[in-house]
Order: C-alpha cells, then sequence, then structure tokens
C-alpha cells in the first residue's frame, strides 16, 4: 500500500508540475493545434523508467511484501484517428526480496489508447489491455510462499499525462497496473510509475 500511494503522490505532483510547465511556456511556445492531437496513421516509439510497485498481499507474517524496484519499458504505440490507438511494449519491472529468496515479473502488454487533449501542450491518456506476464518466486520452504514460475494473460490498465515539447518530442508520465500470475495459482497485481520520452513520428 505504501508504494501504491508514493506512486500516486508522485504522479499528481509531476502533473502539477507539468501543468505548470505547459502555462509558463505557452506564450513563449509557438502555436500548432496538431501537436497535441495525434492524427489517424501517426506512431510512436517510447522509452521509460521508474518505480515498480509489487502488491502480494499479506503473505504469512514477517514475509509479507509491498515493495517496488526499478523498472524499464519500451513502446511502440499507433492512432487509428485523433483520439483512439494501440499500444503494444514490453515491461521489467524487476525484483524483489521477499520470503528468503526474490521475486521478479516483467510482461508483454497490449492496450487500446484514449486521449483527452486539454491544450496544445498537454494530453490526458488512458489505455486498457492485457498483459502476458512471466513470474519467478524464489522462497525460503519455512516461508510458506510457493515456489515457481508462472505466466499467463491478464488485464491491465493506466492513467497518464503527457506534455508536448516539439511536434515530435514529448514527455509522458503514468501509472499502470497489471494483473499477474504467480506461483501456487495466486493471483497478484503488479504496478509501475513511469516516466518516459516519446518520439512522434
Amino acid at each position: 500500500m505504501k508504494y501504491f500511494l508514493l506512486s500516486s503522490t508522485r504522479l499528481i505532483a509531476a502533473a502539477a508540475a507539468l501543468t505548470l510547465a505547459a502555462s509558463v511556456n505557452a506564450q513563449s511556445r509557438p502555436s500548432d493545434n496538431n501537436a497535441s492531437r495525434y492524427t489517424a496513421g501517426s506512431s510512436y516509439i517510447d522509452l521509460g523508467v521508474g518505480q515498480s510497485d509489487f502488491s502480494l498481499g499479506n503473505g504469512i507474517g514477517v514475509f509479507g511484501s509491498d515493495q517496488g524496484d526499478r523498472s524499464y519499458s519500451v513502446r511502440y504505440g499507433r492512432y487509428f484517428s485523433d483520439v483512439w490507438g494501440m499500444e503494444a511494449g514490453y515491461t521489467d519491472f524487476g525484483s524483489i526480496s521477499r520470503a528468503g529468496g526474490r521475486t521478479k515479473a516483467d510482461g508483454i502488454n497490449i492496450s487500446l489508447l484514449g486521449k483527452m487533449p486539454l491544450s496544445t501542450a498537454f494530453n490526458i491518456l488512458g489505455k486498457i489491455g492485457t498483459t502476458y506476464s512471466r513470474t519467478d518466486v524464489s522462497s525460503n520452504p519455512a516461508s510458506g510462499i510457493v515456489a515457481g514460475s508462472q505466466n499467463g494473460y491478464k488485464l491491465s490498465y493506466g492513467l497518464g499525462v503527457e506534455y508536448i515539447f516539439t511536434t515530435n518530442m514529448s514527455a509522458v508520465l503514468q501509472y499502470e497496473t497489471h494483473d499477474m500470475k504467480f506461483a501456487g495459482d495466486r493471483n497478484d497485481r503488479v504496478g509501475a510509475t513511469t516516466l518516459s520520452a516519446r518520439y512522434n513520428f
């Protein structure tokens, strides 16, 4: 929970900072009505780094876990209208110390995108889709946490903000959550708060 709250706080603070930057630069920035609206057929490549959030329930005693690690992502998206598009990406959520071992996860995601322009420089972004995740758990047998690897498709969704610097370059801050399968027939959530550099073409 503390990592979810921390990630949410960072997202809100960064969104406020981006909003302030947009308003400060509005008069010095050339007017470009197309900057905030991807046209049908336009695409982007997105490279991001952030903080993951493993919310794995209460576990057993001291082996409960709500931890995070550095995460890395790469995404490709394509819009089929000014508002709607599709995105495919890969995220490495890192690993955490848990139950006398390590828990790690990564995944390939496909999502439907939605975009709401607030100005020529500022967009609200949303996505919903599915993630094919791979998880691996090692643990001390005395912990009661089942060790092993698991994979499969589960729901994912996210919300973010985008600030456009030029027609081709923008920064995106977003929070995503992914339902994942873990050893022992467990289904748990892994999230990530990510800051990305996006090249639009």
